[in-house]
C-alpha cells in the first residue's frame, strides 16, 4: 500500500491563538486527533459530541484549548439548532468547521426527524450545521482578512471503491429509501457523496477569499466507525468482537489501515495549508482502497472519479438539502 501523506510539518508551527474552531465527533478518531492537535497550536476548539460525558473525557484527555459546550446530536435537527445558538452565546467568532463525525453502514433507522439514518446525520445535520454558522465564517474572514475553512468528511465511498462494484449515487427520487429495498453500503455511499457535492457546491456559492470549502476522504482509520462492517462479517457476541478486534490488527499491520493520527493529516492540511495554495471546492484523499489504480495513493487535491455525478448535481442537492431541513 502507499505511504499516508502528511502535512508538511511547518504547518504544525504555525500560530492559532484566539483562533475558534468547531470538530463534530471530536471525542475519538480523526475528530479527536484533528482537536489535539489544533490546541497544541493555541487554537480553541469546540467539541461538538452527541456524549456530553464522553465530550468532557475528551476536554480532559487533549487539555488546554478543548471546550465542551453543549451536546450535538445528529439525529436531530433541533439538537443542531441548539448547538449554533449555544456556541454563538459564547463565541464571535469562527475560524473554521469541521464537519467530521459520522455513522457507517447501519442496520436501516430514522432520525427523530424522519430522515434515513445515515443520510439524515451524514449529510443533512451537518448541512443544516453549516449553513447556520456559514455567516459567521464569513464575518470573521472579514475581520482577520483571511479565509476561514469548511472541511466536510466524504470518503472512498463517495467514488467506487473495492468493496462496491457501483459507484455511489444520489437517488433524488428516494433519498430516504422508502420505495427501494434498503442496503446499508449504498446508503453510506450516497451519504459520503453527499459531503462531498456539499463542499463542491460551497466552493461556487462563497467566495474563496472568504471561505475555503473542502472535502476530504481521511483513509481508513482504525476507529469505532467500522463497528457495523465487523458485525455483518462476524456477527455480536464476545468471540465475534474478538475477531472484529484481530481483523483490524491485521488490517493496520497489512497497511491498508491507518491510525487516526494519520487519518487526520488531510483535514488538518485542508485547515492549516496557506489559502493561496488551496483550492476551494475541491477533494483532498488520502490514500484509499479505489478501484481506480491511479486514485490509490490519493491527492491534495485529486479527482473524485465518479461517473455519476454530474454538473448539475451539486447544486440539485443543496436545493434539496435546504428544504429538508428548513433553512
Amino acid at each position: 500500500m502507499p505511504t499516508p501523506l502528511r502535512c508538511d510539518p511547518k504547518l504544525f508551527e504555525k500560530d492559532l491563538s484566539e483562533q475558534v474552531y468547531i470538530v463534530t465527533g471530536a471525542n475519538s478518531g480523526c475528530g479527536l486527533e484533528t482537536s489535539r492537535q489544533l490546541c497544541k497550536q493555541g487554537a480553541t476548539v469546540v467539541l461538538a459530541c452527541r456524549n456530553a460525558e464522553r465530550g468532557e473525557e475528551a476536554v480532559k484527555d487533549i487539555g488546554s484549548g478543548a471546550v465542551f459546550v453543549t451536546t450535538l446530536d445528529l439525529s436531530s435537527l433541533e439538537s443542531v439548532r441548539a448547538f449554533v445558538k449555544a456556541f454563538q452565546e459564547k463565541y464571535t467568532r469562527l475560524d473554521g468547521l469541521v464537519n467530521n463525525a459520522g455513522v457507517m453502514a447501519c442496520p436501516y433507522a430514522k432520525t427523530k426527524d424522519g430522515f434515513e439514518w445515515q443520510f439524515g446525520c451524514n449529510h443533512l445535520a451537518h448541512f443544516l450545521l453549516m449553513h447556520l454558522l456559514t455567516p459567521l465564517l464569513l464575518e470573521t474572514a472579514e475581520k482577520t482578512s483571511k479565509p476561514s475553512r469548511f472541511v466536510a468528511l466524504s470518503s472512498v465511498a463517495a467514488g467506487l471503491s473495492t468493496l462496491r462494484d457501483v459507484p455511489a449515487n444520489v437517488d433524488f427520487d428516494d433519498l430516504m429509501w422508502e420505495t427501494r429495498e434498503y442496503d446499508e453500503g449504498l446508503a453510506y455511499g450516497q451519504s459520503k457523496l453527499s459531503n462531498y457535492l456539499h463542499a463542491t457546491e460551497a466552493g461556487k456559492k462563497y467566495p474563496a477569499d472568504k471561505l475555503i470549502s473542502t472535502s476530504v476522504h481521511p483513509g481508513w482509520v482504525l476507529s469505532p466507525l467500522d463497528v457495523h462492517v465487523f458485525k455483518k462479517m462476524f456477527g455480536e457476541g464476545f468471540f465475534a468482537n474478538l475477531a472484529g478486534n484481530l481483523a483490524r490488527k491485521f488490517f493496520l499491520l497489512k497497511g491498508d489501515m491507518i491510525t487516526p493520527v494519520d487519518g487526520a493529516q488531510s483535514t488538518l492540511h485542508c485547515l492549516l495549508e496557506d489559502a493561496d495554495k488551496m483550492e476551494s471546492g475541491k477533494f483532498y484523499s488520502q490514500f484509499g482502497i479505489y478501484k481506480d489504480p491511479e486514485s490509490k495513493p490519493g491527492g491534495w487535491p485529486m479527482e473524485l472519479k465518479n461517473p455519476n455525478v454530474t454538473e448539475d448535481m451539486p447544486g440539485k442537492l443543496w436545493e434539496a438539502s435546504e428544504k429538508l431541513v428548513g433553512a
